[in-house]
């Protein structure tokens, strides 16, 4: 493509934004054009809409969002945001790096490039494979935003960037039966939030539904919709989904209503958490 996280984000992941620091000296570099680089327009106005997914998020990213090359679908962007006076840059490359300062985006702070100049604005963008998976387009003295800046911004899914940073920064990408990286979009798991006391517990989301394992009850049975079994049968019907991590694999029966585990040690039945849980 060239142009949400979920529940379990709320619980587990927040912690996740931001790279943490300031953006390190080599934030850009010189790079190796790309073999299509962007031709499109640099200002594309950008649309909140209230909604989600990544039609929402295209509209809402302008140009930085046409400007990635996804193998799946957009999974961050957003427009234009206020800096005062004495926040906007000298250079463009000042504006990249207000970009970290204001947004703490959770992408990589390095190892980006200039991909397209138009007038006032730059395109930078960070590939992997000689493709764009994140872009921010910096802009010069726009309406109530003097110096450079960041206007619009985007990046594809976690699991499209390099493994390393991804499980650095605290992503479990799983992978399928082929061994291909599986969009946390669709599949993640995650450590519990130990702000809330939940660090002996680990989450699993997929497709939006969200199970748990909870081997020393630190969630309690109000949050569960079952028990946490460690140690159990693998029942009739089940079905190997393909989806591993690790020695993890994922099996599931008809309803969904249990996520079965299958490790090294035997079979865990993780059950779902019950909706509107959160930690606050």
């Amino acid at each position: 493509m060239r142009g949400g996280l979920p529940a379990v984000a709320v619980l587990t992941v927040v912690a996740m934004a931001g790279c943490g620091g300031a953006p390190r000296p080599d934030l850009v570099v010189r790079g190796t054009p790309p073999a299509s680089p962007y031709g499109g327009p640099l200002y594309v106005p950008a649309k909140e809409t209230g909604a989600s997914g990544s039609g929402a998020l295209r509209l809402a990213s302008g140009a930085a969002g046409r400007a990635l090359e996804c193998d799946g679908q957009i999974f961050d962007g957003s427009g234009p945001d206020g800096w005062s006076e004495r926040e906007g840059g000298r250079t463009p490359q000042d504006g990249l790096r207000l970009f970290f300062d204001m947004v703490q985006p959770g992408l990589p702070d390095q190892g980006w490039r200039v991909e397209r100049r138009a007038g006032d604005r730059v395109l930078y963008s960070y590939d992997v494979g000689g493709r764009t998976k994140a872009a921010v387009v910096v802009a010069k003295d726009q309406k109530g935003r003097p110096g450079w800046g960041p206007e619009t911004n985007a990046s594809c899914d976690p699991a499209e960037f390099p493994a390393a940073f991804a499980a650095a920064q605290g992503w479990e990408v799983w992978t399928d039966r082929h061994g291909r990286r599986v969009p946390v979009s669709r599949l993640t798991s995650s450590v519990g939030a130990e702000h809330c006391g939940w660090q002996s517990a680990h989450f699993l989301d997929l497709d939006g539904t969200t199970y748990a394992r909870d081997p020393d009850g630190a969630l309690g049975e109000e949050l569960l919709t079952a028990p946490y079994r460690g140690h159990v049968r693998m029942p009739d019907g089940a079905r190997d989904t393909g989806y591993r991590y690790r020695d993890r694999r994922l099996w599931l029966t008809p309803d969904r209503a249990t996520a079965y585990v299958r490790t090294s040690g035997g079979v865990e039945a993780w059950p779902r958490l019950k909706k509107g849980v959160g930690c606050q």
